[in-house]
């Protein structure tokens, strides 16, 4: 089977396949961790909050989509195994068991703060290389400070 031919120079390449696997570690996580606080939640805001994780989990699930096509259409291999994920992972972690509602809205907000500067040190390192790898971090991470915005006015 033939590789895919990347219209991207070597170097170029190299850059925005770096910043592509990192935004799809980082969103799998996310999707994740998201449904992990989804599942545990408990508290007085328990509905919207448990609602609105999913609407995270949603957008990182349509975004790892879209960041791995990317990174194929280049000529890069995208790898979303469980172990990559779990060995590269820079999001922290839930606690196990039952979430306090206020508690998972705090996380959230600083796990989705934490996310978006990678996305903006990927957009910044994409401005030359890759301005078609550049423009699809650019619309995910506006996603992502709009759930970021939303989960912290919550706080």
């Amino acid at each position: 089977m033939a590789a895919v031919k990347s219209p991207l120079s070597d170097s170029a390449m190299k850059v925005a396949g770096e910043a592509l696997q990192g935004s799809l570690i980082d969103l799998i996580d996310l999707s994740l961790v998201a449904k992990q606080a989804h599942w545990n939640l408990q508290g007085r805001n328990f509905k919207i909050v448990h609602e609105h994780l999913d609407e995270v989990v949603a957008l990182a699930r349509s975004g790892q989509d879209d960041v791995a096509e990317r990174a194929v259409a280049i000529g890069v291999n995208p790898d979303g195994r469980v172990r990559t994920v779990a060995d590269r992972t820079r999001i922290p972690q839930m606690e196990a068991g039952y979430l306090d509602d206020d508690k998972v809205v705090a996380a959230v907000t600083d796990i989705l703060a934490q996310i978006i500067a990678r996305f903006r040190e990927r957009i910044a390192a994409t401005d030359e290389p890759d301005l078609i790898t550049q423009d699809l971090l650019i619309g995910i991470a506006r996603e992502l400070e709009k759930q970021h915005w939303m989960f912290q006015a919550q706080t």
